[in-house]
């Protein structure tokens, strides 16, 4: 289907402009390469160049690629874009949402409220489209690097080969005019699910592809649909096995159709086939238009390690979840959130190489945990046999009037952040009595606090928070400066980082995930935890 123009809008974000690298004598070598110019590469050049790390990300195109792709974003993920200092565009041309509905045939299951307290900056969800997505954080790039963060993006680049030594890779490059080399002390492939950095290191994923396609529509109509997300299974209107409808910026809302495994794609995919579906879901009174679509497969995949020495991989070319769930592109800005400050301190000398590893354990966990989620979305979404069939219909009208069964259905888990439980950096938790929502390994929940919200106060390094107790304001741990911010416990600090305690000390780490908890203050104990969560333990 013909790109519509809205979607025009991001791209050639970065067209191809001759390097001073392409005329160098030798490879130049740099501290940071990153393979891939999707929303993840951007994003970890923005994090490590915000940090004052000189990267160069290359990407065979020169911006945004086609159609609207991803486009839920979940909170966790604005409050990175937030502390990348690119959140508010997003949040001000994203369609906010907290509700969604259930349907089975033609009748209302139950609705659920994804964020129902109060003392949160951002929404459960907003919807929006991947290129205003990746634009935004574009945008940021280019603002940094007016104020002097050492990020260059090169568009028309295009990595053509690798070779992975000890301490470096040397990469071979593609242009317009021509072939150069460069080198790299760190290779982040960013490059996508087909990734063909991973093809040229012979790796390969694991895991399972669901006998089953999908069809996205994405359309503009005028219609009395609320902001929510719907889901119907079996739904009455017969357009597919299963339907979802999102509402989306610009008058667009996406519709996704289950059709079942053997199909043929390019017929599905006439435009007189898919108006066919759409016709038999909206009614005959509603007026849309077609601006993107595409027929997709599930697959839950991962690789068996993200790290191979000097080469790191993020986001899709590292693993793979279906798409109900919204738990892609959030994953994926999670994976950045987790590396970049870990690769930091490795290359300004503060942690050893190999603080590195728990990227690849903790991410590695991450993955494996969002795709349990998703593969058993899918198997609900698509019953395997008579029995499983049955027994999700069962459960269906079990949830329509009784709400012990509402947990059980699933159209689709929807992301959020991932509890790094018991992994080496986050062991230390004395403190019983505190909220399990704040347990070591979890991400910090945001609350008010004076006239902002406490994440503003958490940046992006190393604190300890000292709730209804004094800390140190400042603390020197390992070549690390650790702020220290003391609050009062009232209100929803107190609910969400004390529960029954009287007081609690927390170690925060840069990517505002729980490091270790106390009740009090104890320098030795912090000190030891500091030094763990850098590695050096």
């Amino acid at each position: 289907m013909p790109l519509d123009d809205r979607y025009q809008l991001a791209f050639r974000l970065y067209p191809y402009e001759r390097s001073p690298d392409q005329d160098a004598s030798a490879p130049v070598r740099h501290p940071v390469v990153i393979m891939g110019g999707g929303p993840i590469g951007v994003a970890a050049a923005l994090d490590l160049g915000l940090q004052g790390i000189p990267v160069v990300l290359l990407d065979d195109h020169e911006g945004v690629g086609q159609g609207s792709r991803a486009i839920c974003f979940a909170k966790r993920t604005l409050e990175i874009a937030h502390r990348y200092g690119c959140a508010q565009p997003m949040l001000d041309k994203g369609v906010v949402w907290n509700l969604g509905k259930v349907f089975h045939d033609d009748r209302q299951v139950y609705e659920f409220n994804l964020l129902p307290e109060e003392g949160h900056r951002f929404p459960a969800f907003i919807n929006l489209q991947q290129p205003y997505f990746e634009r935004f954080l574009v945008e940021r790039v280019r603002d940094a690097q007016a104020q002097g963060a050492p990020i260059e993006l090169r568009g028309k680049n295009r990595v053509d080969a690798v070779e992975v030594r000890d301490d470096h890779v040397v990469l071979d490059i593609t242009t317009p005019d021509g072939p150069y080399r460069i080198s790299a002390d760190w290779l982040i492939g960013c490059d996508g699910a087909s990734s063909p950095l991973r093809k040229m290191m012979g790796l390969e994923f694991e895991g399972r592809v669901f006998e089953d396609n999908f069809l996205i529509a994405d359309i503009t109509m005028k219609a009395d649909f609320p902001t929510e997300r719907w889901f119907w299974f079996e739904p009455h209107f017969k357009s597919g096995d299963s339907a979802l409808l999102h509402k989306q910026p610009d008058g667009v809302w996406r519709i996704d159709f289950q059709l079942g495994w053997d199909i043929d794609r390019t017929e599905e995919l006439k435009e007189e086939n898919v108006r066919r579906r759409l016709d038999a879901m909206l009614g005959p009174d509603v007026e849309y238009e077609l601006v993107w679509t595409s027929i997709y497969t599930f697959q839950c995949r991962r690789m068996k390690k993200f790290r191979h020495g000097r080469v790191i991989f993020a986001g899709d070319a590292a693993h793979q979840v279906s798409p109900f769930g919204a738990r892609g592109a959030n994953s994926g800005i999670q994976d950045v959130d987790n590396l970049g400050w870990k690769l930091g301190l490795v290359l300004n000398g503060t942690a050893p190489e190999s603080l590195l590893d728990t990227y690849d354990l903790e991410r590695r966990h991450g993955a494996d945990e969002n795709i349990l989620n998703s593969s058993r979305s899918t198997d609900f979404i698509t019953p395997k046999s008579k029995i499983s069939h049955v027994f999700r219909n069962a459960v269906l009208d079990l949830a329509e009037h009784h709400a012990f069964a509402r947990p059980l259905v699933n159209s689709g888990r929807l992301s959020v952040p991932c509890v790094y439980d018991g992994l080496p950096l986050n062991t230390v938790d004395a403190l019983p009595e505190g909220p399990a929502r704040t347990r070591p390994g979890a991400s910090c929940p945001d609350a008010p606090l004076g006239h902002g919200f406490l994440l503003d106060h958490l940046g992006g390094g190393f604190v300890l928070l000292g709730v209804g107790t004094d800390v140190p304001d400042e603390l020197e741990v390992d070549g690390v400066t650790l702020p220290g911010l003391s609050v009062p416990a009232e209100g929803d600090i107190k609910d969400r980082y004390l529960g029954n305690a009287e007081s609690a000390v927390y170690l925060i780490r840069p990517d505002q995930h729980v490091a270790a908890r106390w009740p009090a203050y104890d320098n030795a104990m912090v000190r030891a935890a500091l030094a763990r969560a850098i590695g050096k333990d």
